[in-house]
């Protein structure tokens, strides 16, 4: 069965970091584009990144600048660094992925919430 783990997310203010995981089991990562949507409360799911397989990667202007991606292959994890953050960035975090079958697979989703 095809798994996706995301962890990382918490309470965060505004200026601080977080680091998002996403942990596969049954597949290798590097084989495939990775992806990272957010949900916000009230709001749609907005993808906010892309990793190509190739390496390339996309990003949604709300958070260029501020989060990378990064894999580490000898874990199977993706990274989601997040810096530079802002209180609209509050949302459930997913990570995303699509296998040779053309079916997407998809995290349980890791909440992230400002702290006042």
């Amino acid at each position: 069965q095809v798994q996706l783990v995301e962890s990382g997310g918490g309470l965060v203010q505004p200026g601080g970091s977080l680091r998002l995981s996403c942990a596969a089991s049954t597949f290798t990562l590097d084989n495939y584009a990775i992806g990272w949507f957010r949900q916000a409360p009230g709001k749609e799911r907005e993808g906010i990144l892309c990793n190509g397989k190739d390496g390339s990667t996309y990003y949604a202007n709300s958070v260029k600048g501020r989060f990378t991606i990064s894999r580490d292959n000898a874990k199977n994890t993706v990274y989601l660094q997040m810096n530079s953050l802002k209180p609209e960035d509050t949302a459930v975090y997913y990570c995303w992925t699509i296998l040779d079958n053309d079916k997407p697979y998809w995290g349980q989703g890791t909440q992230v919430t400002f702290s006042s």
